[in-house]
């Protein structure tokens, strides 16, 4: 294994980037000089731009969190918020703060992690930072992306009675974390010796934590579909919290309904055995990542031909209203229970 020290900053870099290849006609220049140049003036075009920043011991965890997992998954969660936009990512820069336990080879494996990630969806990294950190692993990313005059959405855009809809399906992220956090409690409970976490039959629940993917291809199908929605948004903090925040800030209400709510069979299972409501699993529990829109009702035959889109309720008039019915005809009312960062 070998010193960060012995590279220093520049050498770093050098190895990091080194790999590098720009394919997209709006990075002009990228990795290697005091600025990125990037050409963003094609006409009925805007530049969408979004960062974010992980902190080891609030997002992350590296008892149980791969190196390169963790790259690929900070550079998907940036992507995710430009296809949110309906636009498409084009570059992004990364920064990272290394504590003096890292060695070289693990930011390979953090950087084989984002450059894959990249790859898989037509992205350059054009530029970024490095320094020391004395609190331990820190990376923030800023995702350039563009999106087209009339087609890009805000989440301020939802109208009264646009149907509700959600890719994928919910809880399964927020499972597999609960997965992760027992056998870190056995293994500190019981030491090395022969512990060998079993997570037979639970693999996608895992996937969904530590390897999630930006959903292009919903956005290539309303494309397709000659569908752009009024709202949307990515699932990252719970669909209850992201639907009041489309409420809020569209100035509509909501009613949801609990038997339309797409959760997978592997998700139910693991809910039932930590013993867990199932429904706040799903409507809480974050870091989906999938995309949650409204459109007008008469999109209706549209929507639902897309595979992988279901809708699960509507829009209201009353701004105060937001409600999630029960199978059994109850309205309960709908809070926003889901991650918050303070």
């Amino acid at each position: 294994m070998s010193e960060i020290s012995a590279l220093g900053e520049f050498g770093l870099i050098d190895r990091l980037t080194e790999s590098i290849k720009l394919i997209n006609s709006s990075s002009v220049k990228g990795v290697g000089d005091d600025a990125a140049i990037l050409n963003y003036t094609q006409p009925g075009k805007r530049v969408l731009v979004t960062t974010d920043l992980l902190l080891e011991g609030i997002h992350f965890d590296l008892t149980y969190v791969p190196l390169k997992h963790l790259g690929y998954k900070a550079v998907m969660v940036n992507l995710s918020d430009i296809y949110a936009m309906n636009g498409r990512p084009k570059q992004i820069t990364v920064s990272i703060g290394v504590s003096a336990r890292f060695k070289t080879e693990d930011m390979d494996e953090l950087y084989a992690g984002m450059l894959l990630a990249c790859e898989r969806h037509g992205v350059d990294m054009v530029g970024g930072d490095t320094s020391a950190s004395v609190t331990g692993l820190c990376i923030s990313i800023t995702c350039i992306g563009e999106g087209e005059d009339g087609k890009i959405v805000c989440r301020s855009g939802a109208k009264p009675n646009d149907l509700i809809c959600v890719s994928g399906n919910l809880g399964a992220a927020y499972m597999g974390l609960q997965l992760l956090e027992r056998e870190k409690k056995v293994f500190a409970e019981n030491g090395q010796e022969g512990m060998q976490p079993d997570f037979a039959g639970k693999e996608y629940l895992l996937e969904r934590q530590l390897k999630p993917e930006a959903r292009k291809d919903i956005i290539d199908e309303l494309e397709k579909a000659g569908i752009v929605p009024n709202a949307m948004m990515d699932i990252s903090d719970g669909l209850s919290s992201e639907l009041h925040h489309i409420c809020k800030q569209s100035g509509v209400g909501c009613r949801i309904y609990e038997d339309k709510i797409p959760v997978d069979y592997e998700t139910a299972v693991q809910a039932e055995e930590f013993n867990m409501n199932l429904m706040t699993v799903a409507l809480n529990g974050g870091e989906d990542y999938e995309l949650l829109f409204t459109v007008p009702v008469s999109m209706h035959e549209k929507v639902n031909q897309i595979k992988g889109v279901k809708v699960i309720g509507y829009t209201t008039a009353d701004a105060n209203e937001k409600v999630l019915v029960t199978p059994e005809g109850q309205e309960l009312e709908l809070k926003a229970q889901g991650w918050t960062g303070f």
